[in-house]
């Protein structure tokens, strides 16, 4: 009904206020919502693009559908694209999946870091729905046989979308990923991300001191980027200069100076680095210790004075010393340089709405670990249409941190970094599986989104 007459509730007291679209027909939606709802209405006009944002945000079409059924979509609209686009971040979908197969073609959208179905397409329709996407990212449609980059910069109302895309040729077809990206960083906020207690007060020292290095380090898509834009968010002063190096930009902040790296002209990160160093900065953020030369940069640029922040790619807090000790970076000059690693991973957090409880059964093969941890009921993920049939709503950081003291410095200089999780254990610091655990305790997940981490320890 909202989509048919085009309103959205405002307030319901003596009369139900609706807003409604400029362009339609005030008096005749009055009169036909009247008898439908047998209440007095009072329409307050609204603008187009404010009624296309509530509508695509509060009255998702297809949320009754399960994910196994996913809604079929009647693919003669034009503007199929751009509607799949703003759906995607009103949903707050990291990327959006074009697929085709032998009898039809599917659109998958990525939720809370899960894949979810949301509509299927004729396969006739495809080639149409693809060569748009190509035009839109000024990409080859004659080319079918190589994969292609490109970018598309899309306006919708008050959003700005910075979407990358991905083409790849497949055995029916070609497959087209969009991540969306060009978030407006202004809302992230350090103490919201799931830093506590004593691991936020390592984590603060370490990026109020004037130089040395603060390594971030998890899978792709573990909420990295978001954590080092929160620590420069806090460090963004007007008398300060920070510089970024990123492939891609994920967000953009006012009085940070970004810049994209383009390997294919030699802007790699060790080449950037070089060029900040002689750009007077006071912090440096490069997105990603790919390489040697990157590290050795990066350690460097610590010594002479710099802070520099940066993610790499390792299962563990502990695992970040490990990898610069592999890359040949000197134990000494680690434990001199290096203020605090940190190990992340994005948990996803029950909706509210439909979680249901469980008693722990002694059966469960988690019970020596769930007892030990003094936890005897969790819940459990269900669906609805508030969650989209997924369970979950929304994500939060768990972190394994490890601040460079006197202790730690001296097992890295010693050549003992296998130590340093006995260590941690020892003087009580919470590893992720007990920030896991934490997080089932309070019922905010599900033991089937934690596993893993219990699996690993």
């Amino acid at each position: 009904m909202a989509w048919q007459y085009r309103v959205i509730p405002l307030k319901d007291d003596v009369a139900l206020s609706l807003l409604i679209d400029s362009a339609s027909n005030p008096e005749m939606v009055q009169d036909e919502l009247e008898i439908l709802l047998g209440k007095q209405i009072v329409l307050v006009p609204a603008s187009k693009e404010d009624i296309d944002y509530n509508l695509t945000k509060f009255y998702r079409k297809g949320n009754n559908q399960t994910t196994e059924k996913a809604q079929t979509l009647d693919a003669s609209s034009d503007t199929f694209i751009e509607s799949l686009i703003k759906e995607a971040k009103s949903l707050d979908c990291s990327d959006i999946h074009l697929e085709p197969y032998e009898h039809k073609s599917r659109v998958r959208m990525r939720l809370d870091g899960k894949l979810v179905e949301r509509f299927m397409i004729d396969n006739e329709r495809y080639p149409s729905y693809l060569n748009k996407i190509k035009i839109m990212s000024n990409l080859d449609i004659a080319e079918k046989r190589l994969p292609q980059d490109g970018r598309i910069f899309f306006k919708t109302g008050r959003d700005q979308i910075d979407i990358r895309v991905s083409i790849l040729p497949t055995l029916h077809g070609e497959k087209a990923v969009l991540r969306l990206l060009g978030s407006d960083a202004s809302n992230i906020d350090i103490n919201t991300l799931g830093l506590e207690g004593e691991q936020l007060f390592s984590y603060t020292k370490s990026y109020n001191q004037s130089n040395g290095i603060i390594l971030i380090s998890g899978p792709t898509g573990s909420g990295k980027t978001t954590t080092l834009y929160a620590t420069l968010k806090e460090l963004n002063e007007l008398s300060r200069n920070i510089l970024t190096i990123e492939d891609p930009i994920e967000y953009t902040m006012e009085g940070i100076n970004q810049v994209q790296l383009r390997e294919k002209i030699g802007l790699d990160f060790a080449a950037s680095l070089r060029t900040f160093l002689r750009q007077d900065p006071d912090i440096i953020m490069v997105g990603e210790i790919r390489d040697v030369e990157t590290a050795k940069m990066a350690t460097r640029a610590a010594l002479t004075g710099h802070l520099v922040l940066s993610t790499i790619h390792t299962n563990s807090a502990a695992g970040v010393i490990s990898r610069l000790v592999e890359m040949g970076i000197s134990p000494f000059l680690i434990a001199d340089t290096l203020n605090i690693a940190v190990a992340q991973r994005l948990v996803r957090i029950l909706c509210p709405d439909c979680k249901e409880p469980n008693e722990l059964e002694k059966n469960n093969v988690y019970y020596d670990t769930l007892i030990e941890n003094e936890i005897t009921h969790y819940y459990e993920a269900k669906g609805c249409v508030a969650c989209h049939n997924t369970g979950y709503r929304g994500r939060k950081a768990i972190y394994e941190v490890i601040p460079v003291n006197k202790e730690i410095s001296t097992l890295i200089k010693t050549n003992k970094v296998d130590q340093i999780e006995s260590l941690m254990k020892e003087k009580g610091m919470e590893l992720l599986t007990d920030s896991a655990l934490k997080m089932l305790g309070k019922g905010m997940t599900s033991l089937e989104e934690i596993n893993s981490y219990i699996n690993h320890d």
